[in-house]
This record gives structure tokens, C-alpha cells and sequence, in this order.
């Protein structure tokens, strides 16, 4: 299989670029949340049931946060899969167990949208775990 350019390394500095731009959407992710009064607890948590993009806390939430960095706004919110959500629920049930101090926070599930040259969209609540599965 030929790679797009034909040039040597063009796969792998896309992939840089990629990771840089998704490392700056998380740094700019992180800031907002902090302005609005969140305690960020971690970024890129790694657990044996997946990865969690950010760790956050306000009041008795604990927000688990994935950044989804595309080139629309659009593409970033259709960006999680339902695998990918039961990855991330697995993972938050698997640090909220691990810490005494989470054991009572409610856990929320948050998305943040990032677009070129756009504001990141910080949604909320973006899906919900169902207590019957």
C-alpha cells in the first residue's frame, strides 16, 4: 500500500501534527475548565480499562471529560463512538473506586468539541450511563 504523498514520513508527521494540535486542545480544555471553577484532577489517565482525557471536579461532580479535536465542530461531536463511551465509563467507575475521596461524587460524562479557529464547545452531560446494563 502506497502511502498518499509518496513522500518518506508523511504518515508520521501528519500523526505528529495531530497529536501536538490534540495536546494544545487539551491545555486549552484544561484552562477554560479552570475559569469556570472546576479543579482539574488529572489529564490522560490511564487505567487497565481505558483512557480518560480529563479528570475534573466541582462541588461533589466529578466530571470525566473527552476532547475531541476536528476540523468541525460537527465531526467533533459525532467523534464518540459508543464503544469509546463504554471504555470511558468502565475507566471513571475504575478511578472513582480507587480513590475514597471520589467514592460520593456523582459522576458526569462531559464532551469538549474543538474546531479550527473556533471556541471549544463544552458540553455537559453529553450521554448518560444506563443503570440497566
Amino acid at each position: 500500500m502506497s502511502r498518499p504523498s509518496g513522500k518518506p514520513g508523511f504518515q508520521t508527521e501528519r500523526k505528529r501534527r495531530a497529536v501536538r494540535y490534540g495536546a494544545l486542545a487539551e491545555w486549552l480544555c484544561r484552562l477554560i475548565l479552570r475559569l469556570k471553577g472546576y479543579r482539574v484532577l488529572a489529564s490522560r489517565v490511564r487505567t487497565k480499562v481505558g483512557e480518560i482525557d480529563i479528570l475534573a471536579e466541582r462541588g461533589q461532580i466529578l466530571a470525566i471529560i473527552e476532547v475531541k479535536a476536528r476540523p468541525t465542530e460537527a465531526a467533533a461531536l459525532h467523534a464518540v463512538s459508543l464503544s469509546q463511551r463504554r471504555r470511558l465509563e468502565r475507566a471513571a467507575l475504575w478511578v472513582q473506586h480507587g480513590d475514597s475521596r471520589l467514592a460520593n461524587h456523582c459522576l458526569r460524562f462531559d464532551l469538549f468539541a474543538v474546531a479550527h479557529w473556533r471556541i471549544p464547545r463544552h458540553i455537559q452531560n453529553a450521554w448518560t450511563v444506563d443503570p440497566n446494563r
